[in-house]
């Protein structure tokens, strides 16, 4: 491994314009990657996270050979969003600051195509944009790719999520076929190795860490509440963190705006970024929340892309995803550059099940902690208050002349008083705020995976002899991502239970893990029955979530195993 960028056999060009941006020792995925495309013409499959330093991997090597003597475009970045394709573009340039006769362009929706056609008129080397303006570009024949070289997908795991499926195989097709084809993604779905299948020579493949596991230098941390109270818990989150500095994710647009205005008005420094603001707000959001000028963002995991800030002390999940790989993302967005971060999940007991299948997925250990009380949150203030005056610096000059009426007026105070009705008058509200403040925690017993056999063998359920009987509802981590619908479900449980009479309630299907309901009488049998199974060569994970009454015959249905 490389210990430093010098060794990697990069122009002097680009490593003075590195070093002046801090770069010394280069990543994993930059050292395994830019090793690769300075010495071979071989398509690349890069897996990393999250701020493992994509970028500077493929665009390093990417600068270094492109020919500024052509005016040909050479090289196509594709990105998912506008914010993403301006980070790159903008990283572009600082590498190539020493090399001022490479050009770089961003291409991308929300701004004027025509100032962007102008753009590339004049002839430009590298081109970074979104697949929907990149189409729209070929299209009308302002953007020729038959002479590309270099063809890089970034994040290409969530242009397939967000519908640009049809669009990349539109421009991976129309593409100059003899080129080198650079594929970086966080996860392997099928869609992504499809990809690869159709559109890649023989690629090699280079991983970063385990695939699907969160970074080392993150805790992660839970509270689990009432789903009327996360908005309390998130609260109180932030108040015993008075430096917190990151990001809040929401699951839509319309929860993102509600946390925002809810937050501004209780006077916290947070604002939200979503797909309804305009790009003039957009960007606007974004400048104040890169200079540290605001506090919390408050954001839907696509507006999310894109935000390259490594001082995050905290991520937290208003809502858990329903992908693991998402909640990936999110985590890895805090802990960067050797800091320390923290990921936060406010989560229901409805949602516990999710924590587990996303430790079972990511190798990720969640940690329970209790919402702050009143009196911590007090005490934190309070500290943090004392620490600002103790380090705060005495400027004389620009509060001269206002000492002598200060003096005038506190003079009389001795120093125990000053201090008590200093303290006093900033740290009121919280002090009346949290007076009586009630105990958010949802006092659940907390079950972990080992204690799975004991609930097993020792539950008793109730059954329905003549009385109300009981469903038992039970998660299972396949959906419809893995092909599956309601009947298929509903074949899959007939299939591993050897009952031919079974009551099925309610079955509820998601994209990568459904519930279903089934009566309280086959409790211990289901879950056995589902030990070590197995999905598409995957293991399945059923559990016991909740049970809940049934009293009317509509809410049940029968069936039986074929013979």
């Amino acid at each position: 491994m490389m210990k430093e960028f010098r060794e990697a056999g990069l122009l002097e060009e680009i490593i003075d314009s590195i070093s002046e941006m801090g770069f010394v020792k280069p990543t994993p995925i930059q050292d395994k990657t830019i090793s690769h495309l300075l010495s071979s013409d071989r398509d690349l499959i890069g897996l990393a996270q999250t701020g493992t330093g994509k970028t500077a991997a493929f665009g390093l090597p990417i600068i270094q050979r492109i020919d500024p003597k052509s005016r040909n475009t050479q090289a196509l970045i594709l990105c998912p969003t506008r914010e993403l394709c301006m980070q790159i573009t903008k990283d572009f340039n600082s590498y190539s600051k020493y090399l001022p006769k490479i050009s770089v362009a961003a291409v991308y929706g929300g701004a004027s195509i025509d100032t962007q056609i102008r753009s590339l008129k004049k002839g430009v080397h590298i081109v970074v944009g979104t697949p929907g303006r990149v189409l729209d570009l070929i299209h009308r024949h302002c953007l020729m790719i038959d002479t590309i070289s270099f063809l890089v997908l970034d994040e290409a795991d969530e242009m397939l999520n967000m519908g640009f499926k049809e669009d990349l195989d539109t421009i991976l097709s129309s593409a100059k076929s003899e080129r080198q084809t650079m594929l970086f993604s966080a996860t392997m779905p099928r869609e992504i190795a499809q990809i690869a299948k159709n559109y890649m020579r023989d690629p090699e493949e280079i991983s970063a860490g385990q695939k699907n596991a969160g970074a080392e230098n993150v805790e992660h941390h839970y509270y689990l509440v009432h789903a009327r109270d996360r908005y309390l818990a998130l609260k109180r989150i932030a108040d015993v963190n008075p430096d917190i500095y990151g990001i809040i994710f929401c699951r839509t647009r319309e929860e993102t705006q509600e946390v925002a205005d809810k937050l501004i008005a209780d006077g916290y420094n947070a604002d939200a970024l979503h797909g309804n603001l305009s790009q003039a707000q957009r960007d606007q959001v974004m400048n104040r929340f890169r200079t540290g000028h605001l506090q919390l963002l408050v954001a839907t995991d696509v507006a999310a892309r894109g935000i390259d800030v490594n001082k995050l002390s905290h991520i937290i999940n208003y809502n858990l995803p329903d992908d693991p790989d998402i909640y990936l993302h999110r985590s890895g967005r805090t802990g960067r550059a050797g800091r320390s971060g923290v990921s936060i999940s406010v989560v229901h007991m409805k949602e516990k099940s999710k924590l587990r299948m996303i430790e079972q997925r990511s190798k990720i250990r969640f940690e329970q902690k209790k919402v702050p009380g009143g009196i911590n949150i007090c005490e934190m203030q309070l500290f943090n208050l004392v620490d600002k005056v103790v380090n705060a610096e005495i400027n004389k000059s620009q509060i001269e002349r206002f000492l002598p009426y200060i003096y005038e007026k506190l003079g009389e105070l001795d120093r125990d008083t000053l201090i008590q009705k200093f303290i006093s008058l900033e740290f009121n509200r919280f002090l009346e705020y949290y007076k009586d403040a009630p105990d958010l925690n949802q006092n659940v017993q907390t079950f972990k995976s080992s204690d799975r056999d004991r609930v097993r063998d020792n539950y008793i359920p109730a059954r329905s002899g003549g009385k109300q009987g009981i469903f038992s509802r039970y998660f299972i981590n396949a959906g419809s991502r893995d092909g599956l619908d309601k009947p298929a479900i509903i074949k899959l449980i007939a299939s591993h239970l050897r009952n031919r009479d079974i009551e099925i309630g309610k079955v509820d299907l998601m994209k990568n893990f459904s519930f279903f309901e089934i009566d309280s009488s086959y409790d211990r049998e289901t879950l056995n029955a589902f030990s070590g199974a197995e999905f598409k060569g995957r293991p399945l994970i059923v559990e016991l979530t909740e049970k809940k009454p049934f009293d009317k015959p509509q809410d049940k249905k029968k069936f039986k195993r074929k013979k």
